[in-house]
């Protein structure tokens, strides 16, 4: 009896293997088809790891296949340090151009600023604490507002809101986004540990999706906002869209939805 015991064991063994997640085949190149809503396919690099794209507004999309070097997030690390190069200190007009209505992505972050900044003068002398309950009447990590200095710092589980009244700026953290808003410029992260497609019952999350926005009147080139969406695998390589515009911008902390479409369809996310 032991024998067959070992062999059923062993047979057993060799099944679940066979059904537990496998390492998804690296893409080695992107399906960059000729259209994807508003984007029309402008080029292809030979090897098939970039196409260029663009929109009725006048945005540019650069997708590629981005290797990871060290870690994916020091790779996304890198390609934001690029895409913020060659700035220039903003100028007063500069300034008051930034927030014209012409710059819905930069008009939404500032309010975002304001509120907060409002908020702050609200609590100016407050050290209170309000314990939050879920629906399971379960206590929570209490909630703080805090004020120092001219800086008013909020928490809350999974939430940070801190604002300064001196440079009237604001940093707002909920869960997997992060939006810096200030009186140049704002920047807005948004970064998640993901399942790629196929695996939606392994337990581990082998993918990551992530969005960058920056927009200011810093720029160079008459850009007014740069950014990039990326997804795939951790291990590499990463597909990336990168977006650049020097007219319209996006809606509040979102990138073009064709863009991230493109990302998805080849990130495999």
């Amino acid at each position: 009896m032991k024998p067959i015991s070992l062999a059923a064991v062993s047979a057993l063994a060799l099944t679940a293997a066979a059904c537990g997640p496998k390492v998804p085949v690296a893409r080695a190149a992107l399906d960059c088809p000729p259209t994807e809503g508003e984007l029309s396919r402008t080029s292809v690099s030979p090897d098939g790891k970039a196409c260029t794209y663009v929109n009725k507004g006048g945005a540019e999309v650069t997708l590629q296949l981005v290797n990871v070097t060290g870690s994916a997030d020091a790779t996304l690390a890198d390609i934001e340090t690029t895409l913020l190069a060659n700035r220039t200190p903003a100028t007063t007009a500069d300034a008051a151009k930034a927030g014209s209505p012409d710059k819905p992505g930069s008009e939404v972050l500032k309010d975002a600023a304001k509120a907060n900044k409002e908020a702050a003068d609200d609590t100016k002398g407050l050290s209170v604490s309000v314990t939050l309950d879920d629906k399971n009447d379960q206590p929570r990590e209490p909630a703080v507002v805090s004020e120092e200095g001219g800086t008013t710092r909020v928490r809350l589980p999974g939430i940070s809101v801190v604002a300064n009244d001196h440079d009237e700026t604001a940093n707002v953290r909920v869960g997997p986004i992060t939006i810096d808003a200030g009186d140049d410029g704002a920047t807005v992260r948004i970064r998640r540990d993901v399942r790629l497609r196929g695996e939606a019952l392994n337990p581990e999350k082998r993918g990551l999706r992530a969005m960058f926005l920056y927009t200011g009147s810093d720029l160079p080139d008459g850009y007014r906002f740069v950014g990039y969406e990326a997804g795939g695998p951790k291990r590499g390589p990463i597909t990336v869209a990168v977006v650049r515009s020097k007219s319209e911008g996006p809606d509040g902390s979102e990138l073009y939805p064709d863009v991230k479409k493109l990302v998805r369809k080849n990130g495999g996310v």
